[in-house]
């Protein structure tokens, strides 16, 4: 086997090329199809195959894009949704973790608690908006929670099943060698979880985006979820379909951060 530069055999070098080359072909395609996707949208626009009334095309969304731009008030409503986005989403993620934690270290809490877990999963959040309203206002704040309660649940569940499913025998273990409940948690369980904590913050940023924009529905004045409203409420499809259009790209965007810290969690 020959050897090169850096120890690497030419076999891997060549291994790597072609690992290079198929991600290169898979980015590549899904970016022809997206651009294909909006031409071929575009196109039957102009042609009057679909109402572009009903439907908008990327010409018209664009011009919202720019109009909102020079109007100033793009970012206001970037801004605001993705401010109230992020706080939902770190403050679900602690929390979760956190409960899960707690459930975990406390057996006969979690056999208590866990029925009533699954019924709050099961009810629709947006039932309790007029209650968070009256609650905690109706501001930034109820957007908060709302996207907090959207997404805390489910990562409870998460975690903790991940925490139950760790191996018994090393429990067992650790615990014959004097290990107390903090040092098995440490050492063990939340090293050998680190994937379903990923899981769970995978899950979240679309739960967060959800809660966030569903909040906005309901009391904001600013934010893409009221420029979604308003364009609704105006009959403007073109502002309508803008909006989701963002929310799209930075869902994608903070999707990747997780991706990020999954490959730096990994290392």
């Amino acid at each position: 086997m020959k050897r090169i530069k850096g120890n690497i055999s030419e076999e891997h070098r060549a291994y790597l090329r072609k690992r290079r080359a198929s991600t290169a072909f898979v980015v590549g395609m899904q970016l022809f199809i997206l651009v294909q996707f909006f031409l071929v949208w575009e196109l039957l626009a102009r042609k009057e195959i679909i109402d572009s009334f009903i439907f908008s095309c990327p010409s018209k969304m664009w011009r919202s894009f720019t109009g909102l731009a020079k109007q100033g008030v793009l970012w206001d409503h970037v801004s605001a949704t993705l401010l109230e986005t992020v706080i939902g989403f770190l403050s679900a993620t602690l929390i979760g973790l956190v409960i899960a934690v707690i459930l975990w270290s406390v057996d006969p809490l979690r056999r208590i608690l866990e029925p009533y877990i699954v019924v709050l999963n099961a009810l629709p959040k947006i039932a309790l908006g007029p209650i968070i309203i009256i609650w905690v206002g109706a501001g930034r704040a109820a957007i908060i929670v709302m996207a907090i309660l959207i997404s805390v649940v489910i990562t409870i569940i998460t975690i903790l099943n991940g925490f139950l499913s760790v191996d018994k025998d090393k429990i067992l273990l650790m615990q014959t060698l004097s290990a107390n409940r903090w040092q098995i948690l440490t050492k063990l369980v939340l090293p050998s979880n680190l994937s379903n904590i990923i899981a769970a913050l995978k899950v979240n940023v679309g739960m967060a985006w959800v809660g966030t924009i569903m909040g906005e529905y309901l009391v904001s004045r600013e934010g893409l979820g009221y420029l979604i409203v308003y364009g609704g409420q105006v009959f403007n499809l073109s502002l309508v379909m803008c909006s989701t259009m963002i929310l799209t790209v930075l869902a994608a965007l903070m999707y990747f951060c997780v991706l990020i810290l999954e490959k730096i969690v990994k290392r």
